[in-house]
């Protein structure tokens, strides 16, 4: 089964092309984002294996290494601070793993390519949309068709902005036998539930398959907030606002949810709704 993940990865890159219209290619498709670098993040435990990747990414011009961890907690402020395209990550370290970093990301979750020299958490790394999954040591050939990937994914900016769905967008929710044709302006709360969402609208609770942070990328963020890592809510539903422990905010929405705002997004939200 782990054999069958690695080669679906590996699949992905060798089919990339099935990705995109007839009509455009790879190569047009990198022409349009070729002057844009990539920032990246490099996080391994083991100063010689990040070495070892810096060396082998010299080879990628428009791969930027912004920064390196050595663990979790120091990717999470190195996130913050420089925002990073990509992230180099590596599975098994001290205290927190890889997949805990990830799930400590709340908001703007950069593309992930794991890194590591175990091959059992293929399955899970694909669960957490990675776009690859390279086992140490690292071969030069994997690493390009990793990077392949990388630039194919990219979508322009003004071409994500044209795909954001707002409160006055209707979209078709179904759950299992049932359907519902809903404004999005409706829909109070979207809560994660691991690789679903389930969301709340009148007194609804549908169950979606797709992950809160794919939804994310689809939502207008003047209509709709990431109050934190299972939470998006909308801000025209906020009848209270209250102050939190360790400076978050407990929003009550309309309806009577009540939805702790973590400390370094009650920064973001009150920026957002100050004049």
């Amino acid at each position: 089964m782990i054999v069958e993940w690695l080669n679906y990865f590996q699949y992905l890159t060798f089919f990339g092309k099935s990705l995109f219209p007839e009509n455009v290619t790879i190569q047009q498709c990198n022409d349009k984002t070729i002057d844009k670098m990539i920032k990246a993040l490099i996080i391994d435990d083991e100063r010689l294996a990040r070495n070892e990747l810096k060396r082998l990414l010299e080879s990628f011009p428009r791969i930027q290494v912004v920064a390196e961890a050595a663990n979790a907690e120091e990717a999470l402020q190195l996130i913050d601070q420089h925002h990073p395209d990509l992230l180099f990550l590596d599975i098994q370290m001290p205290g927190k793993t890889g997949f805990d970093l990830l799930e400590s990301i709340e908001t703007g979750v950069p593309e992930v390519i794991f890194t590591t020299a175990y091959d059992e958490y293929a399955l899970k790394a694909f669960e957490h949309n990675a776009l690859d999954y390279l086992l140490k040591p690292i071969e030069p050939q994997r690493l390009a068709e990793a990077i392949r990937k990388v630039e194919e994914h990219e979508i322009p900016v003004a071409e994500r902005k044209e795909k954001l769905l707002g409160e006055n967008d209707q979209v078709f929710v179904k759950d299992g036998e049932k359907c519902w044709f809903v404004k999005l302006g409706k829909i109070r709360l979207f809560e994660s539930m691991g690789n679903y969402v389930r969301l709340h609208f009148d007194e609804f609770k549908p169950l979606i398959l797709k992950s809160l942070n794919a939804l994310e990328e689809k939502l207008d963020e003047k209509t709709f907030f990431r109050a934190n890592r299972k939470h998006i809510i909308n801000l025209q539903w906020i009848e209270k606002i209250e102050p939190w422990f360790s400076g978050g905010l407990l929003v009550t929405l309309k309806g009577g949810d009540k939805i702790e705002i973590s400390r370094r997004q009650a920064i973001r939200f009150k920026e957002l709704m100050s004049l």
